[in-house]
């Protein structure tokens, strides 16, 4: 599937519809607290799971109560497109079951 960067305007517009997601340079970030390191590297696990099903993969930082992500699209230059979003949107859905705020 041919993906196409999307709009400053398109970008503004997704984001607010994700909460804590922003637009840091020409990436999508979100950083997620967690209870504990255990639950962190867990949910650290769903989301690798979610970036194969996809074929779509972010940048995945494991902190000590943290994880962080930050995702752009490489085959269009690094720059924000849908498949960035849907990821985002499998995260913040499955955020809430780890205990992620």
């Amino acid at each position: 599937m041919a993906v196409a960067p999307l709009s400053q305007q398109e970008i503004k517009g997704r984001l607010a519809e994700l909460p804590g997601w922003s637009l840091d340079g020409d990436r999508i970030t979100r950083t997620y607290r967690l209870g504990s390191h255990f639950a962190a590297a867990a949910m650290v696990v769903h989301i690798a799971q979610v970036q194969e099903e996809l074929d779509h993969h972010s940048d995945l930082t494991l902190g000590y109560h943290s994880v962080s992500l930050s995702v752009n699209t490489h085959s269009v230059g690094g720059a924000v497109t849908e498949l960035d979003f849907r990821l985002a949107r499998r995260v913040a859905d499955l955020a809430p079951g780890h205990g992620a705020s």
